[in-house]
């Protein structure tokens, strides 16, 4: 991860450069707050949107240049680029979604329907959908060839903070204001899953690249892990000071932020989806360059426990990863040919057991945290009694 983008109440966009030695920017040209900032595919251009009805299209160096759209009658919430980065979509208070063309500075066309502010817009991964989430409580699914509505969830209990496609371009997801987060399918308009993780609004959520994961931000001052393979919550993050209101994946999926109610911006280091039990295999071929007899191994292999799932960083370690996958890769095939089956189905036993012990941690961490909360209620109960006759 290079760069990282904010933006808030201060009315600036500010580009945190993660190079040693390279200065944050300040873009100035907004004149009232802003309420989205969002990357190119190519990360050459940022874009940002802002409550005094404009959306600026930056080039994020040190100059700062930009280009303003005149896009909406009311305060606009989000804006998105097209996968081939042509176009954005740009959502608003005046209850319409308008797409233009970037490089010609040109509007194409709007889409109407929403019967209150819409607050995102997200395309699809091929561009040939958008998604948006109102304050109507309904999402909406647009097909840019039509120009049309082609469906609607509608009903959600809560306002739609945020929208998003999933990767595959299957799915969509909706952060609501009733502390839920919803996934259906959209080839057969259908709830998948829906999620009571957090104990205030939703305030946004983001997919992590390899589609197994979903980062969600709250009013409740956390940030949830979602393991959408599993349907379940994976992890809890504590760290703001207040509502978190904004969270997203990089694009490699290797590093997440947040951002809070408290002024401060934090990056994570994702570990979940880091560990690869091939990998695991792959390095243990290496290692055999004869037959070993599964009585070699040693019993401490099988019980070392897995990596913890997600540690605050701030360095950028996807080099060094890509890198050893790489020598990995090439190793691998000198020294498969003197792998025994013996030996590489017992292997695959070790794999399949520390994909068990991850579970099962996961699943006491949680159990951990609710018996946590049932003695703290226990403890206040009691405390009240006390308290009564000490007066």
């Amino acid at each position: 991860m290079k760069q990282l983008a904010s933006g808030s109440l201060d009315n600036c966009v500010m580009v945190w450069n993660f190079k040693p030695q390279m200065r944050a920017y300040r873009f100035v040209g907004h004149t009232d707050a802003i309420t989205c900032v969002q990357y190119s595919p190519s990360g050459q251009l940022l874009a940002s949107a802002s409550r005094d009805k404009t959306v600026r299209v930056w080039i994020p160096s040190v100059k700062g240049e930009s280009t303003s759209f005149k896009a909406h009658t009311a305060t606009v919430r989000s804006v998105d680029f097209s996968s081939d980065g042509q176009n954005i979509a740009t959502a608003s208070d005046d209850k319409c979604i308008k797409v233009w063309i970037l490089h010609r500075q040109k509007f194409l066309y709007s889409l109407s329907g929403h019967q209150n502010w819409v607050r995102s817009a997200k395309f699809s991964p091929d561009s040939r959908m958008i998604v948006s989430g109102s304050d109507d409580k309904s999402v909406k699914i647009w097909d840019q060839t039509s120009k049309l509505c082609v469906h609607s969830f509608s009903d959600l209990g809560g306002i739609v903070n945020q929208v998003a496609f999933h990767p595959s371009g299957t799915c969509v997801a909706a952060a609501t204001s009733d502390c839920c987060v919803r996934v259906w399918d959209v080839r057969m308009n259908k709830l998948l899953q829906k999620y009571q993780a957090h104990s205030g609004g939703v305030t946004s959520l983001s997919f992590h690249p390899s589609g197994n994961y979903m980062i969600t931000s709250s009013n409740d001052s956390t940030l949830k892990v979602l393991d959408l393979l599993e349907g379940r919550l994976f992890y809890t993050l504590h760290g703001h000071q207040g509502p978190v209101t904004c969270t997203a994946f990089s694009r490699q999926g290797n590093y997440f932020a947040s951002g809070g109610s408290n002024d401060q911006v934090m990056v994570w280091k994702t570990n979940f989806d880091s560990v690869d039990y091939s990998e695991v295999l792959s390095s243990h071929r290496r290692k055999s360059r004869s037959h070993v007899r599964p009585a070699s191994l040693p019993c401490d292999q099988a019980a070392s426990p897995p990596p913890p799932p997600v540690t605050m960083a701030t360095t950028d370690a996807a080099t060094q990863r890509d890198t050893t996958q790489d020598h990995a890769d090439d190793d691998d095939g000198g020294s498969q040919q003197n792998m025994s089956p013996q030996l590489e189905n017992t292997l695959s036993q070790v794999v399949r057991q520390l994909d068990i012990l991850t579970q099962t941690v996961s699943i006491l961490e949680q159990r951990l945290t609710m018996t946590e909360n049932k003695l703290k209620e226990v403890v206040e109960k009691d405390e009240v009694p006390s308290y009564a006759h000490q007066r």
